[in-house]
């Protein structure tokens, strides 16, 4: 097998009743067929990105029926160079990881298109650990002191680096929210070595003192959505990140920033779950720091769509968690299923 042959070497060796594979390394079935070793496919995006994308590939010059869901103008660059392999082989089964309770109808839809059975795998969000050291347990300890749903937290991924030009619409839009904040920055990878008080606009630390904590790098971002302080959470809409907002019961402000991704999808359905709202840009996709401060204090300070919106995704994550064990379950069987099928064809 001249595919992967180190990959080819340890299913060989290891033998193993089923592969589960992401689906953005679609070698990997066809080494596990070569071997007869059945292959389960897994997505870690939510069903509506999978759906609008996957219906643009296999139903071109169809209609497609959920409104909610489009790209605006400047989002479309990603249409013409998304080209998803289709799998012809492995087993016609799924793993995504969402729940029905998120979008049950793009499950469905999904399943139908892709001739697959489609299984949610329940989101399961990793434990919250102890606060580890001094600086994260002071961030913890100033939250604390904020009022109920007073305070905003953002950050945009592990992946994102924001342009200066975006640095400073995001800056001066927290300043004129007039919200408490904490706002997580990050800046490239092994690049040089920037002064965070160089990077935002002058005086903007001075001018937000106590009511913000600007955090360089990483913050306990799961601890920090689950504090009863926290009033919304401006995202990029990383898959994750959304999951992680219905979890704790936090709503979302939306504010895709990789076009390219999956990000403007999970905005648009956040949005249509009554969950988030979404920050508005110009015709050309540049950030305003209008729109981004008017969103916030609607979200933080406009006590009906806050509550609204805090009400609609406490309700969601219920859902979620009512769903989950069910889900898992039914997971846990397929694959038993198909182990104890391939354990029996090599007896």
């Amino acid at each position: 097998m001249m595919e992967k042959p180190q990959f080819y070497q340890i299913l060989k060796d290891q033998k193993p009743d089923v592969l589960v594979f992401d689906i953005m390394q679609p070698w990997a079935v066809r080494v596990a067929s070569s071997l007869n070793i059945p292959a389960i496919r897994y997505c870690n995006a939510s069903a509506a990105t999978c759906c609008y994308f996957g219906h643009l590939q296999l139903k071109p010059g169809v209609e497609f029926a959920f409104t909610a869901l489009y790209l605006k103008d400047y989002e479309k660059e990603i249409e013409r160079h998304i080209e998803l392999e289709v799998v012809e082989e492995g087993e016609r089964i799924m793993l995504l990881n969402s729940s029905r309770a998120i979008d049950a109808k793009y499950i469905d839809y999904l399943s139908e298109i892709g001739q697959s059975n489609i299984l949610p795998t329940g989101v399961v969000i990793q434990d919250l650990e102890d606060a580890g050291d001094i600086e994260e347990t002071e961030l913890i300890k100033w939250i604390g002191k904020k009022e109920e749903h007073s305070t905003v937290y953002v950050s945009f991924g592990s992946e994102c680096v924001l342009t200066k030009e975006e640095m400073e619409e995001v800056a001066y839009g927290l300043e004129v929210s007039n919200v408490h904040l904490i706002w997580v920055v990050r800046f490239p990878r092994g690049g040089q070595v920037v002064n965070l008080e160089e990077a935002l606009p002058q005086g903007f630390l001075d001018r937000i003192g106590q009511r913000g904590r600007i955090v360089e790098g990483w913050a306990p971002q799961a601890r920090i959505l689950k504090h009863a302080s926290i009033g919304a959470f401006v995202t990029h809409c990383g898959w994750n990140s959304t999951l992680e907002s219905i979890e704790f019961g936090v709503p979302i402000i939306a504010l895709p920033m990789n076009f390219c991704s999956d990000q403007p999808m999970n905005a648009r359905s956040v949005v249509e779950n009554g969950i988030a709202m979404e920050i508005a840009r110009d015709g050309n996709g540049k950030l305003h720091k209008g729109y981004i401060a008017e969103t916030i204090k609607e979200v933080i300070l406009g006590e009906k769509i806050g509550d609204d919106l805090r009400r609609k995704v406490n309700s969601l994550g219920e859902n979620v968690r009512l769903l989950r064990e069910e889900q898992m379950d039914e997971v846990a069987e397929v694959i038993k299923q198909l182990c104890e099928k391939n354990q029996f064809k090599n007896a």
